[in-house]
């Protein structure tokens, strides 16, 4: 199969008009060539943290219901993402990975949000299924688990990351009201990277960074929602111009209430009121993940901030990848998987590829 004529973009070489030639789902040639491009050409998008989707919620999940939420993210130009959980019971979390023993499709792991957190910065978990770190960790922390949120305040912190990078399981600060100190030592000790920043962290004041500050001055990796609703557009402008492309990761943190109408939805055991698109809980209205598609999330970063499409194109798809440290993806070269996401001039979703295979047209 050939695409010709497009604007290719790729997060290392840049844009370029061309033509891509995929064989036995790989890209086995690329030629520059001066075109009028049909259309953008992008690596597959990459989202590492969400929830669910129309009405799909990774606690509640069947292994069909896997498969369903992947053919929907295509949709959204969606080729790999990591079904996200809530603070759960330990059976709970179990049940999940059980179902998720044979990955389908672009499900490429799990990543656990909690129950390792702190209380005090619980957001939208479940305070019932909160714990310090303890041998129960060794139920949950495998295979297919490939990024789990935890505060390194918590218990049991240190053998938490001792753990996962035996594991080769990324370990993200969230949920945490940890001060710059154990943010410097969390991120010597390896964990570099933090959960839908700055949501859920310690706001940042002049006399001590907390977690906000230490993601703005430390070298942190971090996730941003950008739906206009946890971060201010100007807030989400200001980090792309402190950190740079490089250092950004786009997630939706979308519930089942994604693509759906208002309405009350559960998430983790805990009601959802879901208006005008704004997810809030319903005992106490504090933000309860988001309503936002990852194709929304490409488009608000790129009118947030006036990003060019390289750099759209590592938010978006080559930052989660390298992170998660998986191979062959978030590339438009050579031996890379041909995960592809075409793309018109208002960056709306018109073709997904997987692998090589046409697995979305809107038309």
């Amino acid at each position: 199969m050939k695409l010709e004529n497009i604007l290719i973009v790729d997060p290392v070489d840049g844009e370029y008009t061309g033509s891509i030639n995929i064989e036995d789902e790989e890209i086995v040639d690329i030629r520059r060539l001066e075109c009028t491009p049909k259309a953008i050409v992008m690596p597959g998008f990459v989202d590492p943290h969400t929830h669910g989707q129309r009405g799909i919620d990774t606690m509640s999940a069947k292994p069909r219901d896997f498969e369903v939420w992947a053919e929907l993210n295509f949709q959204q130009g969606v080729t790999s993402f990591l079904p996200t959980t809530v603070s759960s019971s330990f059976e709970a979390l179990r049940k999940v990975l059980f179902n998720l023993q044979e990955l389908p499709l672009s499900i490429v792991g799990v990543h656990l949000e909690g129950p390792f957190i702190n209380p005090e910065k619980k957001g939208a978990q479940n305070p019932d299924f909160i714990y310090p770190f303890d041998e129960r960790l060794e139920s949950v922390l495998k295979n297919p688990v490939k990024l789990i949120t935890a505060a390194p305040e918590i218990d049991g912190f240190k053998k938490l990351l001792e753990l996962s990078e035996s594991r080769k399981i990324k370990v993200s600060i969230g949920h945490s009201s940890a001060t710059y100190k154990a943010m410097k030592t969390a991120f010597e000790s390896g964990a570099d990277r933090i959960t839908h920043f700055p949501n859920a962290l310690v706001p940042i004041h002049h006399r001590e960074l907390g977690g906000m500050g230490s993601g703005l001055y430390l070298d942190f990796k971090l996730e941003l929602i950008a739906d206009g609703v946890h971060l201010a557009p100007e807030f989400v402008d200001l980090v792309y111009r402190i950190k740079g492309p490089d250092k950004i990761m786009l997630v939706t943190d979308s519930i089942s209430a994604a693509g759906l109408e208002d309405g009350i939805y559960d998430l983790g055991g805990l009601d959802v009121e879901v208006r005008d698109g704004k997810c809030r809980l319903a005992r106490d209205g504090s933000i309860a993940g988001s309503s936002l598609l990852f194709n929304n999330a490409v488009k608000n970063f790129k009118k947030f901030t006036g990003c060019n499409l390289m750099e759209l194109s590592k938010v978006s798809s080559y930052n989660s990848i390298r992170e998660l440290g998986i191979e062959k993806l978030g590339r438009i070269a050579r031996g890379y998987f041909a995960n592809l996401v075409v793309l018109d001039e208002s960056l709306t979703v018109l073709k997904t590829f997987f692998k090589g295979i046409e697995v979305y047209k809107r038309f």
